[in-house]
């Protein structure tokens, strides 16, 4: 029988799996991806809390949906993503290398050209969906300050372990490390 832990979020409750990621983490394992209403609960709940910022950017791919719904609550035009591999199209992108842990590996995060032009002067606010170490976070925060962009605010649905103990970010629950 696999492993779970409950959690409510915003009204909504999900059995996480709990998943083993070396042989002393065991993390419980919280996708977004594809939850519309999951998504659609929490996106109101995180913008109640952000200062006022200008654009929303997040990291490749599990953020995506969140800063979609996030950005049409805040009636903004677009959004950014960092990708996760330096694409075709990019033109001089601004890049900057992070260690997941969920992946466990490096990982890069590109900002093309257009996204950097377009954060440059404004309030920007990082959305992830889960806060554990904070570095992506970091990797997100100096491709925003290479851009000339403003680290308004730092957020996600839950931050994990002891990501919770920090007064910097803005999350609405809790995730323990197993």
């Amino acid at each position: 029988m696999e492993k779970t832990y409950s959690i409510e979020i915003a009204g909504v409750t999900r059995e996480l799996p709990i998943v083993q990621i070396n042989n002393n983490l065991s993390i419980a394992s919280f996708v977004i991806l594809g939850d519309t209403e999951l998504v659609s609960v929490v996106a109101p709940e995180i913008v109640k809390k952000l200062p006022n910022v200008d654009v929303l950017l997040t990291a490749e791919a599990k953020g995506i949906p969140l800063v979609f719904e996030m950005s049409k609550l805040l009636d903004m035009e677009r959004y950014i993503v960092a990708r996760k591999s330096i694409k075709p199209y990019m033109n001089s992108p601004i890049i900057d290398e992070v260690v997941s842990i969920t992946t466990q590996d490096k990982q890069l995060l590109c900002l093309d050209e257009k996204d950097a032009e377009y954060i440059r002067g404004k309030r920007v606010a990082i959305i992830d969906d889960v806060i554990s170490t904070g570095d992506s976070i970091r990797a997100m925060e100096r491709l925003v300050e290479s851009a000339g962009g403003i680290v308004e605010a730092k957020a996600a649905i839950l931050a994990e372990g002891d990501a919770a103990n920090r007064k910097d970010i803005i999350f609405l629950g809790y995730l323990p490390i197993f």
